[in-house]
Order: C-alpha cells, then sequence, then structure tokens
C-alpha cells in the first residue's frame, strides 16, 4: 500500500509515520514543510495543480492529512487548517490515482458539550474559537468533496513528544522547573476542566485502521473517558518524584494528600473520574505558579486564569463506540503511562 503523509514533522504526524514505516506493507512517502520530509511543500501557499502533479506521480492508494496549525490568529489558522484542506481535496478530485483520504479533525470541532456527556458524532457542532472553526470549516470541505475520505476527529492528544506549549507540557514544565531550583510548593489554577486523553500511539494506530477501513464519515478517536486536570496533576506529581504541595488557587479549598496519585476509573462506561490531585511537602520561600493555559510558572504571585485553549468549556468526553464499531480500534496506553513519557522528556532538561 503506498501513503503519502501530509504534515510528517508534527506531533501526530510523527508518531503516524513511524507506526507506518513498522508496517512492510506500507510504502511511505512524507510531504511537509520541514527538512525531514521526502518532498517539501507547503499546502498552504502551493496550488492544487503543483500537487496534482506530484500525486499522479507517486499514485498513492491513501493520503493521510496530519497538516494544520493550534496556534495563531484567524487569518493563519484559516490559511494552514481549511485553505490547505481545500488544496487537498481539489487535488484529489483532479488527480487519477482514486486515492482514500483520512483527514485528522479534532474535538475543538464540536466545542462546549454538557458535563457528564459523552460527544457523539452526530453532535451538532458548535466551535468555540478559530481554531475549532477553522478545523470544522476543513472537515465539512472533507465531508462535501465526493472523496473516498474519512475524518478522524481526535480528542486531547498526549504522550512523548506532547508540545510544550499545551496544558500538560506546560505543567510538567512547571513542575521540572520547581525541582530545579528547589521549590516545595506549586501554585496552579484552572485544573477542574475535564477532558478526555488519548495517547498519541494510539491516534496513530487509530489513523492506520481508517487507512484500511472502508469507513466514511466521521469517527471520534478518544479514551471514552473524562480525566480532570487535577487528576492528572497527581499523577504527573507522582512519577516526576515531586515531594512538595500542588495548590490549587481556584479550587477546593485547603490541601488534601493524594497518597496513590491514581486516575480513578469512570463510574460507568462513559462516566467521570472524581478525585483530588495534591502532593506532599513543605511550605517554600517562593511557589511557582501555572495557570489554565497550560501551567506556565509565574513566580509567587498569584494564578492567572485563563479560558481553556481549546475553547471546549469545562467538560470533553468522547463517545468511541463507533470507532470500536467501525476501525475495530480502542484505547490501550493508559493516561499514567502518557504522564510519566511527558515527564521523561522534561526531566532531560533538568
Amino acid at each position: 500500500m503506498r501513503v503519502l503523509l501530509l504534515g510528517s514533522g508534527g506531533f501526530l504526524g510523527r508518531y503516524v509515520a513511524e507506526h507506518l514505516l513498522a508496517d512492510p506493507a506500507v510504502q511511505l512517502t512524507a510531504l511537509g514543510r520541514g527538512d525531514d520530509a521526502d518532498v517539501r511543500f507547503d499546502l498552504s501557499n502551493g496550488s492544487p495543480g503543483a500537487l496534482t502533479r506530484f500525486l499522479n506521480a507517486v499514485h498513492p492508494g491513501v493520503v493521510i492529512n496530519c497538516a494544520g496549525a493550534t496556534r495563531g490568529g484567524a487569518r493563519e489558522l484559516t490559511r494552514h487548517n481549511t485553505v490547505a484542506v481545500a488544496t487537498v481535496c481539489e487535488s484529489l478530485r483532479r488527480s487519477g490515482c482514486g486515492a482514500r483520504l483520512v483527514q485528522i479533525g479534532c474535538s475543538a470541532e464540536y466545542g462546549p458539550s454538557q458535563p457528564g456527556s459523552s460527544t457523539a458524532e452526530d453532535a451538532v457542532p458548535r466551535p468555540g474559537g478559530p481554531y475549532g472553526v477553522s478545523k470544522l470549516a476543513a472537515t465539512e470541505l472533507v465531508l462535501g468533496s465526493g472523496l473516498d475520505a474519512v475524518v478522524l476527529r481526535v480528542f486531547s492528544p498526549v504522550g512523548p513528544g506532547t508540545p510544550a506549549g499545551s496544558p500538560l507540557g506546560r505543567l510538567a514544565e512547571a513542575m521540572r522547573r520547581a525541582m530545579q531550583s528547589g521549590e516545595s510548593e506549586l501554585k496552579l489554577s484552572g485544573l477542574g476542566v475535564q477532558r478526555d486523553f488519548v495517547d498519541v500511539r494510539d491516534v496513530a494506530r487509530a489513523v492506520h485502521a481508517a487507512s484500511l477501513s472502508a469507513a466514511q464519515g466521521v469517527v471520534n478517536i478518544g479514551s471514552g473517558r473524562a480525566v480532570r486536570l487535577r487528576e492528572a496533576a497527581s499523577v504527573l506529581a507522582r512519577v516526576a518524584g515531586f515531594g512538595g504541595a500542588l495548590h490549587e488557587i481556584d479550587g477546593p479549598p485547603g490541601r488534601v494528600p493524594a497518597a496513590a496519585g491514581h486516575i480513578p476509573a469512570p463510574a460507568h462506561p462513559h462516566g467521570t473520574a472524581h478525585a483530588h490531585a495534591t502532593a506532599h511537602g513543605h511550605a517554600p520561600a517562593h511557589p511557582q505558579t501555572a495557570g489554565e493555559h497550560g501551567g506556565i510558572p509565574g513566580g509567587s504571585g498569584n494564578a492567572t486564569t485563563y479560558p481553556y485553549p481549546d475553547g471546549c468549556g469545562s467538560w470533553q468526553q468522547a463517545d468511541v463506540r463507533t470507532a470500536r464499531d467501525r476501525l475495530g480500534w480502542r484505547s490501550r496506553i493508559p493516561l499514567e503511562e502518557s504522564l510519566a513519557d511527558i515527564w521523561m522528556e522534561a526531566a532531560c532538561r533538568i
């Protein structure tokens, strides 16, 4: 199977490439803006004609699009996430390769969800920011293209390589700095937010499964359970060996010891995990601070609370039954393992 991978240098794209290369039946060609791509091409600026000529030369059976942008203004996000996908769709229509398209979407397309609910693929999308809007527009272009195509709406990907600017990436960096400077307290805010975290290596498996399947339309990719950032912070402190205290500024009053640092299983298949996240320690002279945007240290002042950056409010949890039924896929890697891998990378900077 000949596969053309777009965006092979990104967080998701790197693991998709690694997973596909492990399959001897796959002949992989990577196209992107970075030097590590087999062919350099900028989807946001390139013409459909140029990409069509490349498709006709390579003649892939599957095109996987992991390219896109998560940061920037509305114009930049539209160019990288929407216009680029329009280029891909138009090029595939013009080409004679007849390739299947696997488009990577995101849960930000749905927007805020009702706490306690699981979001299925037929939910009406109401994105809460320009990023979600740009990705939703891309999804609609793919679904309306007439191509053999599937859109994987990935919820909150984590694991090795997690971007330093993401909430868990910044939390790990804040913890690393606190340990490096000998602080024994870390002030945090916004830890009541609940997200459906899924390991990036599981996402790569889902992409491979979607490439081989006949599934079309939208398919959610997630763990099927929401976890509070409070619980994730507790586990991260445990795996890091952080012996200090986690103080949540805008959360429940006081400190509750977290003896195990464990993320509990949901009460039902699409339930919510509940716990309090703290770590034992002594009062510091200069506590670090981490904001809801992802754990940026802020010294001894008060932590600043920001909206969670995906525009999805306080809760998101995927209904993953479609992935199970149509792709034969479900997540395997527990969040504890993903967090341990995030910490290992952060610890290398100490």
